[in-house]
């Protein structure tokens, strides 16, 4: 491992602020450059298919900006090829600008000696060829997507696709009902990004230097989780990254923060608001445990008797802590509060505010309590509900 002499050390509540800041849940939001400026400081917005209040890459600027409207977010995304879809945390939206930056995860694909799925002969240049001859498609309309809900009967023609769109050939160029649209690259993304194919250490020293960015602060494991890269690519490039060496009280190992970030410290509003259970700023227990104190799983998953908080849980965010959960739901125009834990009474107005700003930004007019793990808060939440919704 890449050591160097730190400079500066920081204290934890330091850490945490710059960490806040620099995924933009503290001081004024950036209004101006809307959901894309979101996308391009973040550098990665998760997808994933549930959609309880609305789903994970809508939230995530919800989470940053308000209550922005969820067609001018699927707009922002997609329109005018501001971005693509690939994997990097997981399947994530990407700014177009960094395709060329993941050259060396598709030079990975097209190098790897075996899949999960078996390729039919001719069916990855028949896929090719019909999208360049009719435009954009999804699987269903390339002739086959998935025939179960099973991911291994996957169709030889979604095989396909999803062969070449690991590859770099084609892209996904938006979602349309949840399915996505494929295209080829040539014509998806501009021809100066296309064409600049970067070798492996200037991939990774950006990707580095992105992910320290994003974080303000990490560990070495902390920066390898936010674009899912191995250690050892994280220790060949990290001293080149621009990224510079600290320590922070109580983490016990090196970081390494974005040096931008260590000029000013972090000052002004936080941000109350619910965070979805796919949000970069809690994407690593491990991280999220060590900065906030605070244990976030997702429960999705796991079968509902061993559920401990619920299936959708949502951290609550309020004053730069993680003050509580909320796993909700909607029945018509009311946002259920199915669970809901918090840290004592000081988080009963934070809640409170966070579920009617969620409410009303997925039309609801009503807010109803299910179950409160402290009972003594149940009437002093439902007293502040009341009043926030006049």
């Amino acid at each position: 491992m890449t050591s160097s002499r730190p400079i500066a050390e920081l204290s934890a509540d330091e850490a945490r602020r710059l960490s806040l800041r620099a995924q933009g849940f503290l001081g004024a939001p950036d209004r101006r450059s809307g959901v894309r400026g979101v996308l391009r400081h973040l550098g990665a917005v998760q997808l994933d298919t549930i959609s309880v209040l609305a789903r994970s890459h809508e939230l995530i600027p919800y989470a940053r900006l308000g209550a922005v409207g969820r067609r001018t977010v699927e707009d922002a995304y997609w329109k005018d090829t501001h971005a693509f879809e690939y994997w990097s945390h997981a399947a994530c939206i990407l700014p177009i600008e960094e395709w060329p930056h993941f050259a060396f995860r598709r030079r990975g694909y097209r190098s790897r000696p075996q899949w999960n799925h078996e390729l039919p002969d001719g069916v990855y240049d028949q896929v090719v060829k019909q999208l360049r001859a009719e435009g954009p498609l999804t699987a269903t309309e390339l002739g086959g997507a998935k025939r179960t809900s099973e991911w291994w009967d996957w169709s030889g023609t979604k095989v396909a696709v999803e062969r070449a769109l690991m590859y770099g050939e084609v892209v996904c160029v938006e979602r349309r009902g949840w399915k996505r649209v494929y295209d080829l690259a040539e014509r998806a993304v501009p021809d100066h990004l296309l064409h600049d194919e970067l070798d492996d250490t200037e991939c990774l020293r950006r990707l580095v230097r992105l992910a320290g960015e994003a974080l303000g602060v990490g560990t070495r494991a902390d920066i390898a989780d936010y674009h899912r890269l191995k250690g050892e690519q994280v220790d060949a490039v990290i001293a080149d990254s621009g990224l510079v060496p600290v320590t922070v009280e109580g983490w016990g190992k090196p970081a390494w923060a974005d040096p931008a970030a260590l000029v000013t410290p972090p000052r002004g509003r936080h941000r109350t608001t619910l965070l979805s259970p796919f949000d970069s700023l809690i994407w690593e227990r491990a991280r999220t445990e060590r900065i906030f104190g605070f244990t976030h799983r997702l429960e999705a998953y796991v079968p509902k008797p061993k559920r401990i908080h619920g299936y959708f849980a949502m951290p609550l965010l309020a004053g730069g802590r993680l003050i509580g959960r909320v796993d909700p739901a909607r029945e018509g125009r009311t946002l259920v509060a199915r669970q809901i834990s918090l840290e004592g009474p000081k988080a009963v107005l934070p809640a409170a505010q966070a579920l009617v700003e969620a409410a009303r930004w997925v039309d609801c007019t009503d807010v109803r309590l299910e179950r409160v793990e402290a009972p003594e808060l149940r009437e002093p939440l439902t007293v502040e509900l009341a009043r926030l919704l006049g």
